[in-house]
């Protein structure tokens, strides 16, 4: 599946925006106030942001909950609906444009969009290409029974059932070992 550089750039996106919800109630939110929110977009590159507010919060804050919901779908027409109905709602206005010295690529949100509109349309088209490439089953969750992380694998064969395979995939391979080596030794 060829990936583009907008389209790769939206997947890290949408994977850092579900991954800065809070897994549970004693969870900080990653998007705690406006200024967090204007850091994610500076940090992501979002273009025509414009000034933020605790609205723009907040609509992220749904679109970010109906990102996660894409990546628990449990079958590609169940996703699908979930994509064209947030696509739908940003108002897609797919255009082509080269800035900030990138060469053509093409925006899926409306001139003077709001930034869930702009985090809905460009990261939810990112998200439909994998299910028309039927690749939706490498939107993914950490299989670590501690980490619900959202990732998307890239990986030649699908492989990949870590966040990063460093931290969750190391800690169960050690976990792994040691009961082994405890059960070994009686």
């Amino acid at each position: 599946m060829l990936i583009t550089h907008d389209t790769r750039c939206a997947l890290d996106t949408v994977v850092d925006l579900v991954n800065s919800a809070p897994e549970d109630d004693t969870a900080v939110d990653g998007l705690p106030d406006v200024q967090a929110l204007a850091d994610f977009a500076r940090n992501h590159r979002m273009s025509d942001v414009g000034v933020l507010s605790e609205f723009d919060l907040s609509a992220v804050r749904r679109v970010r909950g109906r990102f996660a919901a894409i990546f628990a779908a449990p079958d590609s027409r169940s996703a699908a609906v979930m994509i064209n109905e947030l696509v739908a709602a940003a108002g897609t206005t797919p255009r082509l444009t080269d800035h900030d010295g990138y060469d053509w690529h093409v925006h899926y949100f409306a001139p003077g969009a709001s930034v869930a509109d702009h985090l809905a349309a460009d990261c939810g088209m990112a998200l439909a290409f994998f299910v028309v490439a039927g690749e939706r089953e490498r939107l993914r969750r950490c299989e670590a029974p501690d980490c619900r992380r959202a990732f998307v694998d890239l990986s030649r064969n699908r492989s990949r059932r870590y966040c990063d395979s460093r931290t969750c995939g190391n800690r169960l391979h050690v976990a792994a070992y040691r009961a082994r080596r405890k059960e070994a030794t009686g």
